[in-house]
């Protein structure tokens, strides 16, 4: 950052991002060097005998040795001095590395007699145009050696040349700010985002909404980048140093609530935890609709939860393409209906019990079950969650549009994805749903989902309220950025929202998004690390966990975190940063401002956060007495949460396992089975 200028252009790379590449192909043309040396001494003797229709082949081949050894010498020259420049200062500090774009040309400019001398070894070794014949057979291997990676090398450097090459680069950062020339710039790269997805992924142009979507997320990725001048990179860098600011700023929680001695906010007792709820508010209940919500995946997840034996536990449940009823209560499966065995086995129900099950999976269009439940005398809708790429395409169709039901308010907001795939759900659900209550007169409605399909399930029970007053939603893992606030708040009566740990999923929305891109260039601006360091902190942060040195080792002044917390800030404080650019400097004033989100969307129902209990230390003496106690203790705590706490992206180990549905199922059943069998302890 910013990111590094070259023939005239902006690449999607920084001069600081040349460290390990260089280490790397330095350590390759080494060993390349070390080998042609011993090549040279043994032919170069030998080539003055050589001849060539005309040729002096002796001259060609000692050109060839003699080129190729010299211009590996000055490349690891140029390899070292360009690692040593782009290893110097801090992400902002590019001044500090203002000889890494000379360097990388001249690098750049090599590359030309690199191909002549490998288009003259290709000659010698495979075209046999010079008679000049190698009786070593190691001197023989290691030339064709050399020649075949050299040409490996060349075209993977084309290939990093393409993967870095920015169709935009030769935009001027007066064109990137607010002005009426910006409004073009972002045009710009909405079509280029548009076009890429229309390539990358064709098979959903098919689809109704499928170009709808793709100028979607194209004004999306747009707008949440625009005026800034990061590379993938420096995200990268970013979140690392956001795991770090995230774990201080933790630690500085914690240690003042111990000298406020304020009561923990988190509890191990189950039955405190739900004495004011309503009696269908419960983690039995609650375990038995996530079984059924995670049923709607359908085979793809038995064949994820079960690599080896997965088709073996379909099997029996498949249907003959013969013996397929015509009218079937099943659509959109294939011959076998495979989706539908997938059903019947995760759900352990039979095919009577399963009233209808839609599997039309389009661009804002979800597969969802209508299922009988005799146990609890229900009619459940099971709606699935993200497992396709038109899923993926939905989820980021994350724009807010006006969401109206009876009840709410008049402005309500609600995500533009779901609300159109709760649109489309509702034309094929509303008859489905008469027949049922028609057979079934005295049985409830419930409606559950994770994930995505949480997110539809929430806007379709509130769609159908009025008509069925008395449904219940249980809603796992539900994307943060789904209904207005006042529509939310509405929600918690009839809406039952569990999320586990650091789920990532329950806080990620455009306002997230954006509030995380502003807090990765305040940390990049506040750390007096350079990026290689930040990244090899990462690996070890990932292997071992963050140590508590680097807390306060990482920033220039920690004092300075804090006073950035605010996502409101008119401008970045940069004090102490003396070589930023101009051009970062102006750009960080201006990525405050909000570009994309015009309302600010929330999480829906009541939520239940459960997280892992944190242990409390031991005394040396007394370790093997403590343990034992230990392992008598709830392994989770609990709290009802509100929508506000899921505001703020955590950099997480877990933030991506925490939103699985299996660890979901994993910890509700945990819960439930610790709360009979252990002590109920509360940590103070």
């Amino acid at each position: 950052m910013p990111a590094l200028r070259l023939l005239g252009r902006k690449w999607l790379a920084a001069s600081d991002d040349l460290v390990f590449p260089s280490i790397f192909e330095l350590l390759f043309r080494f060993v390349w060097l070390v080998l042609i040396a011993l090549v040279v001494e043994v032919l170069y003797p030998i080539t003055w005998q050589c001849q060539s229709n005309g040729w002096h082949g002796g001259s060609f081949v000692r050109l060839y040795l003699c080129g190729t050894l010299a211009l590996q010498a000055c490349l690891l020259l140029l390899l070292a001095a360009l690692a040593q420049q782009s290893a110097r200062g801090t992400i902002t500090e590019t001044d500090a590395r203002k000889l890494v774009s000379p360097l990388l040309l001249l690098k750049v400019f090599l590359v030309l007699p690199e191909v002549a001398l490998n288009v003259m070894g290709t000659m010698w070794m495979f075209c046999e145009v010079i008679e000049c014949t190698v009786s070593d057979k190691f001197s023989s291997i290691v030339i064709q050696s050399i020649v075949l990676f050299n040409w490996v090398q060349l075209g993977l450097t084309v290939f990093g040349l393409f993967m870095v090459f920015d169709p935009l680069g030769s935009v001027s950062y007066g064109d990137m700010q607010d002005t009426p020339n910006q409004v073009r710039h972002h045009r710009k790269v909405t079509g280029l985002w548009s076009r890429r997805f229309r390539w990358a992924f064709c098979w959903l142009k098919r689809d109704e909404h499928g170009k709808e979507a793709f100028q979607q997320v194209a004004a999306l990725l747009s707008a949440l980048f625009r005026s800034t001048d990061l590379v993938p990179s420096d995200v990268v860098a970013g979140c690392v140093l956001l795991r770090v600011r995230q774990k201080r700023e933790t630690r500085e929680m914690r240690r003042i609530q111990m000298l406020n001695d304020e009561e923990p906010i988190y509890t191990t007792d189950v039955n405190k935890v739900f004495s004011e709820t309503p009696p269908w508010m419960n983690l039995d209940d609650a375990l038995h609709y996530l079984r059924l919500s995670i049923a709607a995946y359908g085979w793809p997840y038995v064949l994820y939860r079960h690599c080896f034996t997965g088709f073996c536990k379909l099997a029996r449940h498949l249907t003959c393409c013969c013996c397929r009823p015509k009218n079937s209560i099943v659509t959109d499966d294939n011959c076998c209906l495979c989706h539908f065995a997938g059903v019947k086995y995760m759900s352990k129900l039979s095919a009577d019990d399963i009233i209808f099950a839609s599997f039309n999976n389009r661009v804002f269009e979800l597969p969802f079950c209508v299922i009988a439940d005799h146990d609890r005398e229900s009619i459940v809708v099971a709606v699935r969650g993200s497992i396709s790429l038109r899923d993926i395409f939905t989820d980021f169709t994350a724009g807010s549009e006006k969401f109206e039901a009876d009840g709410l308010p008049e402005d309500t907001a609600a995500h533009k994805g779901m609300s159109m795939g709760a649109a489309k759900m509702l034309r094929r659900l509303t008859p489905i749903l008469e027949r049922s209550f028609a057979q079934f007169p005295h049985y409830d409605l419930i409606l559950t989902g994770h994930s995505l399909g949480a997110g539809v399930a929430v806007l379709v029970a509130l769609k159908l309220r009025p008509k069925y007053p008395h449904l219940k939603v249980y809603a796992f893992s539900t994307p943060a950025g789904l209904i207005s606030r006042e529509a939310a708040r509405f929600t918690e009566t009839f809406v039952m929202t569990i999320g586990v740990g650091d789920d990532l999923v329950m806080r990620l929305s455009v306002h997230s998004i954006e509030n995380l891109r502003t807090k990765v260039i305040q940390t990049i601006h506040a750390t007096k690390l350079p990026k290689y360091r930040i990244m090899l902190n990462g690996f070890g942060y990932a292997l071992f966990g963050v140590p508590a040195r680097d807390l306060e080792s990482t920033w220039r002044r920690p004092e300075d975190l804090e006073a950035n917390n605010s996502d409101d800030s008119d401008a970045l404080l940069v004090q102490g940063v003396s070589t930023v650019s101009a051009e970062a400097a102006l750009v960080s004033r201006n990525v405050f401002a909000r570009r994309f989100s015009s309302a600010r969307l929330f999480t829906a129902g009541r939520i239940l956060h459960i997280v892992r209990r944190k242990r409390m230390g031991i005394e040396k003496n007394e370790a093997d007495e403590e343990k034992k106690v230990r392992t008598q203790e709830p392994s989770y705590e609990m709290r009802w949460a509100c929508p506000e706490d899921f505001m703020e992206l955590q950099v997480m180990p877990r933030m991506l396992l925490d939103h699985l549905p299996e660890n979901v199922h994993r910890t509700i059943q945990t819960v439930i089975e610790e709360k009979h069998s252990y002590r109920v302890t509360q940590v103070v």
